[in-house]
């Protein structure tokens, strides 16, 4: 038996996040300030955005982004039911309906086919979510969008580091949502970012993100702001929300940007492994070409084939465990969860695709640090649980 669990997911910090963190303590300027704005600046460049604002979520860039796309009360936002819960809440807090539209069951994410079907007079939006840090098919939700005047936001919280044909995801719609949890390719404890390209948005999204609060209201405090000859008091022009980052958690995603591409070629070779060695089992995996996108490789996703085995997902979860393995189920369907079921009679025929894949479906680990010693062991436990 293994001694030491080999946990689900970790992050790859070391001496130079703590250095800049404390760095960052010592100065005594903790809220957010020049480190976030410098972070922002780093992370609009690597994306090839024109602008970029550090958010306390992806939850939060979400809600900004539909709330500043003009989405309203009774307005409907089509999503995929293959994703995390706050997805579906940022379209519950704005007051609008989500739509469903089923999975392709090749690629786990929105199929632009069933998009087409789940559209009406009152559809205002779509969410796409790159699903474990595959990007969808953007040359056709795109041509969708513009057909049906539709406002695209991405949800790319497991693909930072995710491009379509060449092009980095989240660069596509209105805006590009980005999380920093503590499991994410590139964490700050917590943590999002929004990325956009026009500037009437961004300017928007940026007082709204801290209560309204007139630009650059937090300079005031500076000793440039102080000497000023004029005071000049803060104004309020948006019915904002305490979303903002702040300096301490900015610290660390600066650190964690310059590791981004040496930790993600470190997880695609990791996720090939997987793959080789796990390829003869009955599993599916997601289907892409390298040519055409960059995965993420965020999460290491396989799903139990149900035509070749009565095996069951939960009881593989559990003898995992037991084997001192972590692992993760990325995602359930929505169509699941209690209260959605209750509010909008979500059932299990709702999207039958997403249900089948959300059933059967386990997230190996998968970050820079898991040792191969590691990962042969969780494969070869794999193995063995498909010959009792």
């Amino acid at each position: 038996m293994k001694k030491k669990f080999i946990t689900f997911g970790r992050p790859c910090i070391d001496k130079k996040e703590i250095n800049f963190v404390t760095k960052v303590i010592k100065s005594k300027w903790i809220g957010s300030g020049p480190v976030t704005e410098r972070f922002e600046k780093n992370f609009r460049k690597y994306k090839k955005s024109k602008y970029s604002l550090a958010v306390n979520s992806c939850t939060a860039a979400l809600h900004l982004s539909l709330l500043y796309s003009g989405i309203k009360p009774n307005d409907e936002v089509i999503t995929t039911p293959m994703t995390f819960v706050s997805t579906i809440n940022s379209i519950v807090l704005t007051g609008a309906k989500p739509v469903l539209a089923d999975i392709n069951l090749n690629t786990f994410n929105i199929d632009p086919n069933e998009l087409i079907k789940k559209i009406t007079k009152k559809t205002r939006a779509l969410i796409v979510v790159h699903i474990g840090g595959l990007p969808c098919e953007m040359d056709k939700i795109v041509k969708i969008c513009k057909i049906h005047n539709i406002k695209l936001i991405e949800d790319c919280a497991h693909a930072i580091e995710g491009k379509y044909k060449n092009v980095h995801v989240g660069n596509f719609g209105v805006t590009g949502c980005y999380s920093f949890y503590s499991t994410k390719n590139l964490t700050t404890g917590e943590g999002g970012m929004i990325t956009c390209q026009n500037e009437n948005i961004y300017k928007r999204l940026r007082v709204a993100r801290l209560h309204g609060l007139s630009k650059d209201a937090w300079m005031r405090f500076l000793p440039e702001g102080v000497k000023s000859k004029k005071f000049s008091h803060y104004d309020v022009t948006e019915i904002g929300l305490k979303y903002n980052m702040i300096d301490i958690n900015a610290a660390m995603g600066i650190i964690q940007l310059k590791k981004l591409e040496k930790n993600w070629k470190r997880r695609r070779f990791l996720y090939n492994i997987y793959k080789k060695k796990l390829s003869h089992l009955p599993f599916h995996f997601q289907k892409f070409d390298e040519r055409i996108v960059k995965h993420a490789y965020h999460l290491m996703l396989i799903v139990l084939d149900k035509n070749r085995t009565k095996k069951n997902r939960d009881d593989l979860i559990s003898y995992l465990g037991k084997n001192k393995i972590g692992c993760g189920v990325n995602y359930r369907s929505v169509t699941d969860m209690t209260v959605f079921r209750k509010k909008y009679k979500w059932n299990n025929k709702t999207c039958i695709k997403s249900k089948y894949i959300g059933d059967n479906t386990i997230s190996l680990p998968l970050y820079p640090d898991l040792k191969i010693k590691d990962q042969n062991y969780i494969c070869s436990k794999i193995e063995k649980y498909f010959q009792i």
